[in-house]
């Protein structure tokens, strides 16, 4: 799972706070112990398996003989996923760059990605805001600079928050409003390992990384009550519906509807699936199956 390091954070802290060791994490991402992070870098947590894997493969380990061993396949709450692809369209703010700027490289008026971003249309654009830029558009004009070493995450719905649900949650919210629960759930999983803190290089946030835009979406035209953007259930709930929408636009066709949950179903129906796209897909399809789908 990608974590973007955040002003404060060390390889330790980094590490304790997914319940991993240091040596662990250092190893997964090809590190030493004692190296520095860099703040808006991208760090990888490995499921325990994955980890244990590193370690062994580093020599930091003796593999064990027996059945002990993490050979066993992982419970649900562990299954390891394959690595989320960088989301089609994430892109942080260079100095110079305008949001009208942008909108017209992309071929879309200011006014959608600002919505679609929880950004205020008339406010100045922050250098290294994480935004997202519609799936396919063409690479804005600073995109071969450096990324800024400090990263803007736009003040807006959902608020990520320091809270972990479980499989039970994500099963319990797909339960209730009709929807595959092992097919939300492998989502759920693959976006963000069930970590209400996650926030993607795109601005998704949250379980279901959810974008702000969506968010606001799923409030005005599918919730049935207010949903609190602070709570990591109603992420859940808000990410479940979405999921469900996508269902009914595509007559139930599950690979679609997951691949319009990550590429957006405009752009799958008219561009076709991305290569990062498929990939995603077959992770999410490969998961199912820890979830009791």
């Amino acid at each position: 799972m990608p974590h973007t390091v955040q002003p404060g954070e060390t390889l330790w802290t980094i590490a304790a706070a997914s319940n991993l060791t240091t040596r662990t994490v250092a190893a997964y991402n090809g590190l030493s112990e004692d190296s520095q992070v860099v703040l808006g870098s991208t760090i990888q947590i490995p499921s325990t398996v994955e980890g244990y894997a590193s370690l062994q493969s580093a020599g930091l380990v003796t593999p064990e003989p027996t059945a002990a061993a993490p050979a066993a396949a992982p419970s649900a709450t562990q299954a390891p996923a394959a690595a989320a692809p960088a989301t089609q369209g994430s892109y942080t703010v260079r100095a110079g760059d305008t949001l009208s700027g942008l909108a017209a490289g992309a071929g879309v008026a200011p006014s959608q990605i600002a919505a679609a971003n929880g950004l205020d249309a008339s406010a100045p654009l922050l250098t290294g805001t994480i935004l997202k830029l519609p799936s396919g558009a063409p690479a804005p004009a600073r995109a071969d600079e450096p990324e800024p070493t400090a990263t803007v995450i736009p003040q807006a719905d959902p608020v990520p928050t320091a809270t972990h649900v479980g499989a039970g949650d994500v099963q319990a919210a797909a339960a209730a409003h009709g929807v595959p629960a092992s097919l939300a759930t492998a989502i759920a999983w693959q976006e963000s390992g069930f970590n209400n803190a996650a926030v993607s290089s795109a601005n998704a946030r949250g379980v279901m990384q959810v974008m702000p835009g969506t968010w606001d979406y799923v409030q005005q035209n599918l919730a049935q009550r207010t949903l609190d953007p602070n709570s990591a259930t109603d992420n859940v709930h808000a990410g479940v519906l979405y999921l469900k929408r996508l269902l009914a636009d595509t007559g139930g066709d599950e690979a679609t509807a997951i691949a319009g949950y990550y590429q957006g179903l405009g752009s799958v129906r008219s561009r076709g699936l991305y290569d990062d796209t498929q990939q995603y897909v077959a992770n999410v399809q490969a998961l199912r199956s820890r979830f009791g789908g």
